[in-house]
Protein backbone atom coordinates (compact mmCIF):
# COMPACT_ATOMS: atom_id res chain seq x y z
CA UNK A 1 0.00 0.00 0.00
CA UNK A 2 1.07 3.76 -0.44
CA UNK A 3 -0.83 5.10 2.26
CA UNK A 4 0.20 3.64 5.71
CA UNK A 5 -2.24 5.80 7.51
CA UNK A 6 -4.31 8.68 6.75
CA UNK A 7 -6.32 11.27 8.74
CA UNK A 8 -8.98 13.62 7.71
CA UNK A 9 -9.23 17.27 8.45
CA UNK A 10 -11.89 16.48 11.20
CA UNK A 11 -11.85 16.86 15.63
CA UNK A 12 -12.89 14.17 17.56
CA UNK A 13 -15.55 16.44 19.97
CA UNK A 14 -18.47 17.57 17.25
CA UNK A 15 -18.59 20.81 19.39
CA UNK A 16 -15.32 21.94 18.33
CA UNK A 17 -15.54 20.87 15.23
CA UNK A 18 -18.89 23.04 14.10
CA UNK A 19 -17.17 26.10 16.02
CA UNK A 20 -13.44 25.47 14.39
CA UNK A 21 -15.14 25.21 10.83
CA UNK A 22 -17.79 27.94 11.65
CA UNK A 23 -14.75 30.27 12.13
CA UNK A 24 -12.87 29.69 9.26
CA UNK A 25 -15.65 29.98 6.80
CA UNK A 26 -15.46 33.52 8.04
CA UNK A 27 -11.98 33.39 5.81
CA UNK A 28 -13.65 31.29 2.82
CA UNK A 29 -14.32 34.25 -0.72
CA UNK A 30 -17.92 34.64 -1.16
CA UNK A 31 -18.71 34.12 2.79
CA UNK A 32 -20.16 37.84 2.32
CA UNK A 33 -18.77 41.11 2.54
CA UNK A 34 -15.51 42.83 4.31
CA UNK A 35 -17.61 44.20 6.71
CA UNK A 36 -19.63 40.99 7.05
CA UNK A 37 -16.39 39.30 7.88
CA UNK A 38 -14.41 41.14 10.25
CA UNK A 39 -17.52 42.63 11.94
CA UNK A 40 -18.74 46.01 11.77
CA UNK A 41 -16.62 49.02 12.47
CA UNK A 42 -18.34 51.99 13.66
CA UNK A 43 -17.25 53.73 17.14
CA UNK A 44 -13.71 52.17 16.36
CA UNK A 45 -11.31 55.10 15.55
CA UNK A 46 -8.62 54.89 12.97
CA UNK A 47 -5.47 55.55 15.05
CA UNK A 48 -1.76 55.95 13.82
CA UNK A 49 0.28 53.31 13.87
CA UNK A 50 4.14 52.38 13.21
CA UNK A 51 5.60 49.26 12.39
CA UNK A 52 9.07 48.94 13.13
CA UNK A 53 10.47 45.75 10.41
CA UNK A 54 9.91 45.81 7.37
CA UNK A 55 9.95 42.12 6.59
CA UNK A 56 7.07 39.41 5.95
CA UNK A 57 5.92 39.90 9.39
CA UNK A 58 5.98 43.43 9.86
CA UNK A 59 4.55 44.39 5.93
CA UNK A 60 1.32 41.86 6.81
CA UNK A 61 0.99 43.63 9.80
CA UNK A 62 0.65 46.84 7.72
CA UNK A 63 -1.65 45.44 5.28
CA UNK A 64 -4.50 44.54 7.50
CA UNK A 65 -4.42 47.61 9.79
CA UNK A 66 -4.38 49.48 6.43
CA UNK A 67 -7.26 47.64 5.36
CA UNK A 68 -9.17 47.96 8.59
CA UNK A 69 -8.38 51.51 7.81
CA UNK A 70 -5.84 52.82 10.04
CA UNK A 71 -3.03 55.27 8.95
CA UNK A 72 0.21 52.96 9.24
CA UNK A 73 3.98 54.09 8.68
CA UNK A 74 6.74 50.95 8.53
CA UNK A 75 10.00 51.50 9.34
CA UNK A 76 13.01 49.63 7.73
CA UNK A 77 16.74 50.17 8.13
CA UNK A 78 17.41 48.76 4.67
CA UNK A 79 16.96 49.72 0.77
CA UNK A 80 13.52 47.16 0.32
CA UNK A 81 11.15 45.30 2.08
CA UNK A 82 11.96 41.47 2.92
CA UNK A 83 15.91 41.90 2.98
CA UNK A 84 16.78 40.12 6.54
CA UNK A 85 15.45 36.92 7.23
CA UNK A 86 12.48 36.96 4.80
CA UNK A 87 14.87 37.18 1.48
CA UNK A 88 15.89 33.75 0.90
CA UNK A 89 14.20 30.97 3.16
CA UNK A 90 12.65 28.17 2.41
CA UNK A 91 9.85 28.44 1.09
CA UNK A 92 7.78 26.87 3.11
CA UNK A 93 4.19 27.39 4.03
CA UNK A 94 3.58 24.84 6.73
CA UNK A 95 1.47 24.73 9.08
CA UNK A 96 1.15 21.00 9.04
CA UNK A 97 4.81 20.98 10.21
CA UNK A 98 4.35 23.77 12.84
CA UNK A 99 6.31 22.18 15.75
CA UNK A 100 8.59 23.63 18.60
CA UNK A 101 12.19 22.35 18.32
CA UNK A 102 11.79 21.81 21.84
CA UNK A 103 10.41 18.13 22.36
CA UNK A 104 10.91 14.71 24.38
CA UNK A 105 14.26 13.21 23.32
CA UNK A 106 15.68 16.46 21.53
CA UNK A 107 18.74 16.57 24.42
CA UNK A 108 19.94 13.15 23.67
CA UNK A 109 19.34 14.17 19.59
CA UNK A 110 21.01 17.81 19.99
CA UNK A 111 23.98 15.46 21.77
CA UNK A 112 24.30 13.36 18.24
CA UNK A 113 23.71 15.99 15.87
CA UNK A 114 26.71 18.35 17.26
CA UNK A 115 28.66 14.85 16.09
CA UNK A 116 27.40 14.42 13.28
CA UNK A 117 30.03 15.71 10.30
CA UNK A 118 26.49 17.20 8.07
CA UNK A 119 25.04 18.15 11.28
CA UNK A 120 21.30 19.65 11.48
CA UNK A 121 22.90 21.96 14.94
CA UNK A 122 25.94 23.73 15.12
CA UNK A 123 26.91 25.38 18.76
CA UNK A 124 29.66 27.73 18.45
CA UNK A 125 31.46 28.16 22.07
CA UNK A 126 30.08 31.30 23.57
CA UNK A 127 30.71 33.44 26.95
CA UNK A 128 27.42 34.99 26.08
CA UNK A 129 24.70 34.67 29.35
CA UNK A 130 21.55 35.03 26.79
CA UNK A 131 22.22 31.98 25.17
CA UNK A 132 22.90 29.85 28.12
CA UNK A 133 19.41 31.17 29.69
CA UNK A 134 17.41 30.53 26.40
CA UNK A 135 18.63 26.85 26.30
CA UNK A 136 17.83 26.43 29.13
CA UNK A 137 14.29 27.79 28.85
CA UNK A 138 13.84 25.83 26.08
CA UNK A 139 15.20 22.34 27.44
CA UNK A 140 12.48 23.11 30.54
CA UNK A 141 10.08 22.71 27.70
CA UNK A 142 11.69 19.36 26.09
CA UNK A 143 8.35 17.52 28.08
CA UNK A 144 5.41 15.70 26.70
CA UNK A 145 2.85 18.56 28.26
CA UNK A 146 5.05 20.78 26.99
CA UNK A 147 5.45 19.87 23.72
CA UNK A 148 1.73 19.08 23.35
CA UNK A 149 0.64 23.00 24.17
CA UNK A 150 3.67 24.67 22.27
CA UNK A 151 2.78 22.45 19.28
CA UNK A 152 -1.32 23.43 19.54
CA UNK A 153 -0.59 27.19 20.03
CA UNK A 154 1.49 27.10 16.89
CA UNK A 155 -0.84 24.93 14.49
CA UNK A 156 -3.70 26.94 15.65
CA UNK A 157 -1.78 29.97 14.66
CA UNK A 158 -0.24 28.24 11.10
CA UNK A 159 -3.34 26.89 10.25
CA UNK A 160 -5.34 30.17 10.54
CA UNK A 161 -2.88 32.07 8.85
CA UNK A 162 -2.37 29.64 6.15
CA UNK A 163 -6.06 30.64 5.50
CA UNK A 164 -5.92 34.10 6.08
CA UNK A 165 -3.23 34.11 3.16
CA UNK A 166 -5.47 32.23 0.66
CA UNK A 167 -8.47 35.01 1.40
CA UNK A 168 -4.81 37.92 0.49
CA UNK A 169 -4.09 36.05 -2.85
CA UNK A 170 -8.04 36.10 -3.76
CA UNK A 171 -8.36 40.11 -2.46
CA UNK A 172 -5.04 41.27 -4.15
CA UNK A 173 -4.88 39.00 -7.31
CA UNK A 174 -0.89 38.74 -5.82
CA UNK A 175 1.32 35.76 -7.07
CA UNK A 176 4.89 34.73 -5.63
CA UNK A 177 5.76 31.33 -6.90
CA UNK A 178 3.52 29.73 -4.80
CA UNK A 179 2.19 26.21 -5.25
CA UNK A 180 -0.06 24.21 -3.17
CA UNK A 181 0.75 20.93 -3.07
CA UNK A 182 1.86 20.24 -0.01
CA UNK A 183 4.77 18.83 2.10
CA UNK A 184 6.49 15.56 2.10
CA UNK A 185 8.84 14.77 5.33
CA UNK A 186 11.10 11.92 3.65
CA UNK A 187 12.21 9.25 6.92
CA UNK A 188 15.94 7.61 5.90
CA UNK A 189 15.68 4.99 8.87
CA UNK A 190 12.99 3.12 9.92
CA UNK A 191 13.52 4.51 13.15
CA UNK A 192 12.68 7.87 11.97
CA UNK A 193 8.84 6.40 10.68
CA UNK A 194 8.56 4.57 13.65
CA UNK A 195 8.12 7.75 15.67
CA UNK A 196 5.78 9.41 13.08
CA UNK A 197 3.25 9.36 15.85
CA UNK A 198 5.63 11.50 17.86
CA UNK A 199 3.27 14.13 15.88
CA UNK A 200 0.41 12.75 14.02
CA UNK A 201 -1.31 12.63 18.22
CA UNK A 202 -1.22 16.32 17.71
CA UNK A 203 -2.45 16.94 13.97
CA UNK A 204 -5.31 14.68 14.83
CA UNK A 205 -6.52 16.67 17.53
CA UNK A 206 -6.06 20.05 15.85
CA UNK A 207 -7.61 18.49 12.69
CA UNK A 208 -4.65 18.85 10.18
CA UNK A 209 -4.84 16.36 7.12
CA UNK A 210 -1.69 14.25 6.85
CA UNK A 211 -0.77 10.94 4.78
CA UNK A 212 1.92 8.40 6.19
CA UNK A 213 3.48 6.78 2.96
CA UNK A 214 5.77 3.93 2.21
CA UNK A 215 8.38 4.20 -0.37
CA UNK A 216 5.68 3.90 -3.29
CA UNK A 217 3.47 6.92 -1.70
CA UNK A 218 6.47 9.13 -1.84
CA UNK A 219 7.28 8.50 -5.74
CA UNK A 220 3.44 8.96 -5.92
CA UNK A 221 3.39 12.67 -4.34
CA UNK A 222 7.56 13.45 -5.42
CA UNK A 223 8.01 11.26 -8.93
CA UNK A 224 11.72 12.62 -8.99
CA UNK A 225 12.36 10.41 -6.11
CA UNK A 226 12.00 7.11 -8.41
CA UNK A 227 15.36 8.35 -9.45
CA UNK A 228 17.32 7.85 -5.94
CA UNK A 229 14.72 4.64 -4.77
CA UNK A 230 15.85 2.78 -1.90
CA UNK A 231 17.50 5.94 -0.06
CA UNK A 232 14.02 6.36 2.38
CA UNK A 233 12.03 4.22 3.91
CA UNK A 234 9.07 6.44 3.90
CA UNK A 235 7.13 9.29 4.60
CA UNK A 236 4.98 11.69 6.34
CA UNK A 237 2.80 13.89 3.26
CA UNK A 238 0.68 17.29 4.78
CA UNK A 239 -1.15 17.84 1.71
CA UNK A 240 -2.50 21.52 3.15
CA UNK A 241 0.96 22.85 3.44
CA UNK A 242 2.20 25.08 0.54
CA UNK A 243 5.07 26.53 -1.09
CA UNK A 244 6.08 30.32 -2.03
CA UNK A 245 8.95 32.68 -2.17
CA UNK A 246 8.53 35.14 0.74
CA UNK A 247 10.64 37.73 -0.60
CA UNK A 248 8.77 37.97 -3.77
CA UNK A 249 5.98 38.40 -1.71
CA UNK A 250 7.17 40.78 0.79
CA UNK A 251 8.03 43.51 -1.93
CA UNK A 252 4.67 42.57 -3.97
CA UNK A 253 2.60 43.07 -0.94
CA UNK A 254 4.79 45.98 0.47
CA UNK A 255 3.80 47.89 -3.10
CA UNK A 256 0.34 47.07 -2.55
CA UNK A 257 0.62 48.71 1.05
CA UNK A 258 1.75 51.89 -0.47
CA UNK A 259 -1.16 52.04 -3.09
CA UNK A 260 -3.32 51.49 -0.35
CA UNK A 261 -2.22 55.03 1.70
CA UNK A 262 0.66 53.32 4.04
CA UNK A 263 4.30 55.08 3.97
CA UNK A 264 6.91 53.10 4.35
CA UNK A 265 10.19 54.70 4.96
CA UNK A 266 13.31 52.62 3.87
CA UNK A 267 17.17 53.54 5.09
CA UNK A 268 15.64 54.39 8.72
CA UNK A 269 17.51 52.78 11.18
CA UNK A 270 15.78 52.83 14.71
CA UNK A 271 17.88 54.03 17.60
CA UNK A 272 15.32 53.72 20.89
CA UNK A 273 11.40 53.26 21.66
CA UNK A 274 10.95 56.63 24.01
CA UNK A 275 8.15 56.50 26.80
CA UNK A 276 6.35 58.38 29.53
CA UNK A 277 3.73 56.78 32.30
CA UNK A 278 3.65 53.67 31.12
CA UNK A 279 3.46 54.71 27.27
CA UNK A 280 5.17 55.02 24.23
CA UNK A 281 5.90 58.30 22.98
CA UNK A 282 7.91 58.35 20.16
CA UNK A 283 10.73 56.05 17.83
CA UNK A 284 13.58 57.70 17.40
CA UNK A 285 15.48 57.30 14.11
CA UNK A 286 19.40 57.72 13.72
CA UNK A 287 20.73 61.23 12.36
CA UNK A 288 23.97 63.41 11.97
CA UNK A 289 24.07 66.55 13.17
CA UNK A 290 24.47 68.38 16.74
CA UNK A 291 20.29 68.48 16.82
CA UNK A 292 20.23 64.16 16.32
CA UNK A 293 18.20 62.07 14.26
CA UNK A 294 14.30 62.76 13.77
CA UNK A 295 11.33 61.32 16.30
CA UNK A 296 8.31 60.08 15.10
CA UNK A 297 4.71 59.76 17.08
CA UNK A 298 1.63 57.21 16.55
CA UNK A 299 -1.13 56.43 18.70
CA UNK A 300 0.54 52.80 18.85
CA UNK A 301 3.43 50.65 17.79
CA UNK A 302 4.73 47.37 16.92
CA UNK A 303 7.59 46.06 16.83
CA UNK A 304 8.05 43.07 14.15
CA UNK A 305 11.89 43.05 13.77
CA UNK A 306 12.73 39.69 14.60
CA UNK A 307 15.82 38.69 16.40
CA UNK A 308 16.27 42.30 17.00
CA UNK A 309 12.97 43.28 18.59
CA UNK A 310 14.61 41.98 22.50
CA UNK A 311 17.32 44.94 22.30
CA UNK A 312 15.08 47.35 21.47
CA UNK A 313 12.35 46.52 24.20
CA UNK A 314 14.87 45.88 27.01
CA UNK A 315 15.47 49.69 27.72
CA UNK A 316 11.83 49.56 28.57
CA UNK A 317 11.70 46.30 30.73
CA UNK A 318 10.65 44.00 28.61
CA UNK A 319 13.05 40.68 28.46
CA UNK A 320 11.81 38.52 25.57
CA UNK A 321 13.44 35.56 25.46
CA UNK A 322 13.78 35.43 21.60
CA UNK A 323 17.62 34.31 20.23
CA UNK A 324 18.63 34.51 16.91
CA UNK A 325 19.28 30.88 15.43
CA UNK A 326 20.70 31.33 12.56
CA UNK A 327 20.18 29.26 9.06
CA UNK A 328 21.11 28.91 5.72
CA UNK A 329 19.73 28.54 1.78
CA UNK A 330 20.54 27.58 -1.23
CA UNK A 331 19.00 28.78 -3.95
CA UNK A 332 19.74 27.05 -7.45
CA UNK A 333 18.48 26.88 -11.25
CA UNK A 334 16.21 24.21 -12.26
CA UNK A 335 17.76 21.84 -14.98
CA UNK A 336 15.58 19.25 -15.39
CA UNK A 337 11.94 19.80 -14.40
CA UNK A 338 11.19 16.24 -14.54
CA UNK A 339 13.98 15.39 -11.73
CA UNK A 340 13.17 18.73 -9.35
CA UNK A 341 11.00 18.06 -6.65
CA UNK A 342 6.90 18.94 -7.28
CA UNK A 343 6.58 20.96 -3.72
CA UNK A 344 8.76 20.99 -0.64
CA UNK A 345 10.73 17.39 0.93
CA UNK A 346 12.21 17.71 4.33
CA UNK A 347 15.32 15.87 4.37
CA UNK A 348 14.01 14.37 8.37
CA UNK A 349 17.82 13.44 8.97
CA UNK A 350 19.67 16.08 8.03
CA UNK A 351 16.97 18.65 8.91
CA UNK A 352 16.69 20.90 5.13
CA UNK A 353 13.78 21.44 3.26
CA UNK A 354 14.22 21.15 -0.37
CA UNK A 355 11.61 23.52 -1.97
CA UNK A 356 10.37 23.97 -5.61
CA UNK A 357 9.76 27.63 -6.64
CA UNK A 358 9.31 28.14 -10.03
CA UNK A 359 12.41 27.65 -12.26
CA UNK A 360 14.44 27.65 -9.13
CA UNK A 361 15.40 25.21 -5.85
CA UNK A 362 15.52 26.35 -2.74
CA UNK A 363 17.49 24.59 -0.42
CA UNK A 364 17.52 25.14 3.72
CA UNK A 365 18.49 24.39 6.68
CA UNK A 366 20.79 24.50 9.92
CA UNK A 367 20.49 25.72 13.55
CA UNK A 368 23.40 27.95 14.06
CA UNK A 369 23.65 28.94 17.14
CA UNK A 370 26.14 31.94 17.01
CA UNK A 371 25.26 35.53 18.09
CA UNK A 372 24.27 37.81 15.48
CA UNK A 373 27.09 36.55 13.24
CA UNK A 374 26.28 36.31 9.26
CA UNK A 375 29.38 34.80 8.11
CA UNK A 376 28.64 32.06 5.19
CA UNK A 377 30.73 29.02 6.52
CA UNK A 378 31.36 26.49 3.98
CA UNK A 379 30.65 23.46 6.06
CA UNK A 380 26.89 24.51 6.54
CA UNK A 381 26.83 24.87 2.63
CA UNK A 382 27.96 21.32 1.89
CA UNK A 383 25.45 19.65 4.04
CA UNK A 384 22.64 21.60 2.07
CA UNK A 385 24.32 20.64 -1.33
CA UNK A 386 24.20 16.81 0.09
CA UNK A 387 20.89 16.81 1.22
CA UNK A 388 19.75 18.32 -2.51
CA UNK A 389 22.64 16.19 -4.79
CA UNK A 390 21.02 12.68 -2.23
CA UNK A 391 17.75 13.31 -3.53
CA UNK A 392 17.42 15.81 -6.81
CA UNK A 393 21.11 14.83 -7.53
CA UNK A 394 19.82 15.85 -11.51
CA UNK A 395 17.00 18.80 -10.82
CA UNK A 396 19.23 21.88 -10.47
CA UNK A 397 22.88 23.09 -11.17
CA UNK A 398 24.45 23.09 -7.51
CA UNK A 399 27.78 25.04 -9.43
CA UNK A 400 25.30 28.06 -9.89
CA UNK A 401 23.50 28.14 -6.63
CA UNK A 402 23.48 31.07 -4.42
CA UNK A 403 24.35 31.09 -0.89
CA UNK A 404 22.48 32.80 1.90
CA UNK A 405 22.59 33.21 5.55
CA UNK A 406 19.39 34.88 7.80
CA UNK A 407 18.93 34.95 11.33
CA UNK A 408 15.80 33.24 12.32
CA UNK A 409 14.24 34.99 15.74
CA UNK A 410 13.37 31.93 18.10
CA UNK A 411 11.56 31.92 21.04
CA UNK A 412 12.11 28.57 23.87
CA UNK A 413 8.82 27.14 23.29
CA UNK A 414 8.91 27.55 19.70
CA UNK A 415 5.81 30.06 19.84
CA UNK A 416 5.89 33.48 18.59
CA UNK A 417 5.21 36.88 20.76
CA UNK A 418 1.79 38.66 19.13
CA UNK A 419 -0.25 40.66 21.30
CA UNK A 420 0.19 43.59 23.78
CA UNK A 421 2.74 44.73 26.52
CA UNK A 422 3.00 46.24 29.34
CA UNK A 423 2.81 49.01 27.97
CA UNK A 424 -0.66 49.70 26.53
CA UNK A 425 0.12 51.18 23.27
CA UNK A 426 3.18 48.96 22.36
CA UNK A 427 2.89 45.14 20.65
CA UNK A 428 4.63 42.99 19.45
CA UNK A 429 4.89 40.16 16.25
CA UNK A 430 7.73 38.24 16.28
CA UNK A 431 9.85 35.27 17.56
CA UNK A 432 8.21 32.95 14.43
CA UNK A 433 11.44 31.57 14.24
CA UNK A 434 11.73 28.82 11.09
CA UNK A 435 7.82 30.06 10.61
CA UNK A 436 7.62 33.63 10.09
CA UNK A 437 7.02 32.87 6.17
CA UNK A 438 3.90 30.16 7.77
CA UNK A 439 2.06 32.20 10.33
CA UNK A 440 3.14 36.09 9.03
CA UNK A 441 -0.48 36.53 7.75
CA UNK A 442 -2.34 35.10 10.60
CA UNK A 443 -0.23 37.05 12.88
CA UNK A 444 -0.64 40.46 11.27
CA UNK A 445 -4.54 39.67 10.91
CA UNK A 446 -4.04 38.90 14.76
CA UNK A 447 -2.41 42.14 15.34
CA UNK A 448 -4.74 44.57 13.14
CA UNK A 449 -7.47 42.78 15.10
CA UNK A 450 -6.30 43.34 18.57
CA UNK A 451 -5.35 47.14 17.63
CA UNK A 452 -8.62 47.94 16.27
CA UNK A 453 -10.50 46.86 19.69
CA UNK A 454 -12.21 43.57 17.09
CA UNK A 455 -12.36 40.48 18.99
CA UNK A 456 -9.65 38.07 17.44
CA UNK A 457 -11.10 34.56 15.64
CA UNK A 458 -8.80 32.67 17.10
CA UNK A 459 -7.70 31.93 21.14
CA UNK A 460 -4.68 34.37 21.38
CA UNK A 461 -4.04 35.12 24.60
CA UNK A 462 -0.88 32.39 25.38
CA UNK A 463 0.69 33.94 22.29
CA UNK A 464 1.34 37.27 24.09
CA UNK A 465 4.36 37.90 25.93
CA UNK A 466 2.67 37.77 29.07
CA UNK A 467 3.04 34.27 29.16
CA UNK A 468 6.53 34.48 30.26
CA UNK A 469 5.93 36.27 32.57
CA UNK A 470 3.15 33.73 34.32
CA UNK A 471 5.65 31.45 33.98
CA UNK A 472 8.51 33.30 35.86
Amino acid sequence: MRILAYSRKSCADPARNSAILARHSLHRPGAGSDTERRGATEGIAAMRVLILGGGVVGVTSAYYLAKAGHEVTVLDRQPGAGLETSFANAGQVSPGYSAPWAAPGIPVKAMKWLMMRHRPLVLWPSLEPKLYGWLAKMLANCTEDAYRRNKGRMVRLAEYSRDVLRDLRTETGITYDHREKGTLQLFRTQKQLDHVGDDTGVLDEYGVPYEVLDPAGCIAAEPALARVGGSFVGGLRLPGDETGDAHLFTQRLAAICESMGVTIRYGATITSLRQEGGRIVGVGLAGTGSAGGEVLTADRYVAAMGSYTPMMLKPLGIELPVYPVKGYSLTLPVTNAEAAPVSTVMDETFKVAITRLGDRIRVGGTAELAGFSQALRGPRRATLERSVLDLFPQGGDVSQAKFWTGLRPMTPDGTPIVGATAYDNLYTNTGHGTLGWTMACGSGRLLADLIGGRAPEIDHQDLAESRYAKAA
